[in-house]
């Protein structure tokens, strides 16, 4: 049982965990700006765009049942523009990355001296000194 306990442990306080709880947190609270921003903002303006649709209120009425439609609509809307948001700030973060990955390729490509390079260098400053 200690073994388990100590293992969860480190499973635990690896980075990738963490990263992904914040991931999580973050996500969840940008769901919220999301889904404010099509509810108050976005959708009003398609409404009076479209002669004053309310889509909260669309629904059809079968029988006893109630299919609510408009609000299926606006969930659409709302995770189209959370995927394009997602897709954005993915295409930023590689942009980044690839520009970090090829500032070190640049810095490792430079040319190693060989020893008789290095040796003539030092004899170099060597005859500068006794000048």
């Amino acid at each position: 049982m200690k073994g388990i306990v100590k293992e969860f442990k480190e499973f635990i306080a690896r980075g990738n965990v963490v990263d992904l709880a914040v991931g999580v947190i973050v996500g969840s609270a940008f769901g919220k700006i999301v889904t404010s921003l099509v509810n108050d903002i976005l959708m009003p303006i398609i409404g009076a765009i479209l002669g004053g649709i309310d889509f909260t209120g669309l629904s059809l009425n079968i029988k006893d049942a109630t299919i609510l439609y408009g609000n299926f609509i606006q969930n659409i809307i709302d995770f189209l523009i959370v995927a394009f948001c997602i897709f954005i700030f993915v295409k930023a973060i590689n942009t980044f990355t690839a520009k970090a990955k090829k500032k070190e390729e640049v810095k490792e490509e430079e040319p190693v001296k060989s020893e008789e390079v290095l040796l003539l260098e030092e004899i170099r400053d060597l005859l500068k000194k006794k000048k």
